[in-house]
């Protein structure tokens, strides 16, 4: 079906039906109760989830496939980003022209940085980009003011042209027929849940372009991508080229990160140059290896998990830990207060380092190994237990 064996299709199942049942699954705990803390169904949240779902997965086609590290992929979210906002600003609020443009700019802004980016490898091709990357922050930051409008971000006036505008438009559509801020909320007893329909647009799109990185891995291209991570020099000794594989894979690639920032833009009209800093290629770099590097699904659940702790740790701070730890003594309360804060808040950013070495160390493949060790010592067990009940109802000879 879709052109998918039996294992990809459940897997594009199984991401379709967490992107579509997010709501309910992102919201376990009721609303006022303590641990409505860890909730992470409200709408922005999940946007940013699905989002960098789709910038984590276009990055893992380069990385994953090839081993070219990236450290300039912000630049092509950022380029994504202000080309969506300057639609806003010429034509409409209609979404669609901003997120076609953000993924054409950015491919061709790939193809630029790749072909110079790619007469190097390893370490060297990651200088070049994290440079190209850099030089793209610094013209958007301080150069570029009239396209990028500096530090203060691109965002939509009323004194724009927006040609196409009526004057009932204030926020992104689709068409016309729906605002991306359109949000339904259910009550069921003590448990709430949106339904926010920008979200539903981002997830419809990262599972589209997540079936579209299955064919890409499972095609005659992908595995020219393996054979190039693989051993490249023993690849140009048979005769083939490598590099249009790997340019190809870089604007690819780039096309996904530009989306992403369209889509960014899409849900909140407005453009910043710290979109392409190299924090933020860092950390599409951290969701990747997280998740597990190569696989399908790894660079969702990376992206899922670290947007998760960067938006929900983030928020615990001294006076929710004391309520947390009120039941102990005094003393030891301020104590376990004073240990527990640096690992959230602020300082989450540690909890994260922390987890990151851990997978780095225990689990190489990403959390996608953690959950496939996981499911063959659930498997092995359930194969020991059906031995042993056959073996005992076998009679003795």
């Amino acid at each position: 079906m879709l052109g998918l064996n039996k294992h990809d299709m459940k897997m594009l199942l199984i991401v379709a039906a967490l992107a579509m049942l997010a709501p309910f699954l992102l919201n376990p705990f009721p609303t006022d109760s303590a641990m409505a803390q860890f909730n992470a169904g409200y709408p922005d949240l999940m946007q940013r989830f699905v989002i960098f779902g789709i910038f984590a997965i276009g990055f893992n086609i380069l990385f994953g496939l090839t081993g070219y590290l990236s450290f300039g992929h912000a630049a092509f979210l950022g380029v994504g980003s202000y080309s969506t906002v300057w639609m806003f600003k010429l034509l409409d609020y209609n979404i669609v022209p901003g997120i076609i443009l953000s993924v054409i700019v950015a491919g061709l802004f790939a193809v630029v940085i790749g072909y110079v980016s790619l007469r190097r490898s390893g370490i060297y091709f990651s200088i070049l980009t994290l440079a190209f990357a850099q030089m793209s922050f610094n013209l958007a930051y301080s150069v570029l003011t009239p396209i990028t409008n500096g530090e203060t971000g691109l965002q939509v006036y009323t004194s724009d042209p927006q040609y196409l505008i009526d004057d009932w438009e204030t926020v992104p559509h689709l068409f016309g027929l729906v605002e991306m801020r359109s949000t339904y909320t259910m009550e069921l007893g003590a448990w709430s849940f949106d339904f926010n329909a920008g979200y539903y647009l981002c997830a419809v799109l990262m599972v589209l372009m997540f079936y579209l990185s299955i064919r890409i891995f499972r095609s005659p291209f992908g595995m020219m991508l393996r054979a190039v991570k693989s051993n490249q020099t023993r690849m140009n000794y048979t005769g083939l080229n490598a590099k249009p594989y790997t340019l190809a894979a870089f604007v690819i690639s780039g096309m996904y990160a530009g989306l992403a920032g369209g889509l960014l833009a899409s849900m909140d009209p407005l453009a910043g140059a710290e979109r392409m800093q190299w924090t933020a290629s860092g950390e599409v770099v951290l969701m990747t290896i997280l998740g597990g590097a190569g696989t399908l699904i790894g660079p969702v659940v990376g992206a899922g998990f670290i947007k998760y702790f960067e938006n929900i740790f983030s928020k615990i701070n001294e006076n929710v830990l004391h309520e947390w730890f009120g039941f102990l003594p005094d003393g030891l309360e301020n104590a376990v207060v004073w240990v527990v804060e640096h690992f959230v808040g602020s300082g989450w950013h540690l909890t994260l380092g922390v987890l990151f070495m851990m997978v780095v160390i225990f689990l190489p493949g990403g959390l996608v190994e953690g959950g496939q060790r996981i499911m063959r010592m659930l498997r092995g067990k359930k194969s020991d237990n059906d031995a042993e009940k056959t073996t005992q109802s076998t009679p003795a000879e």
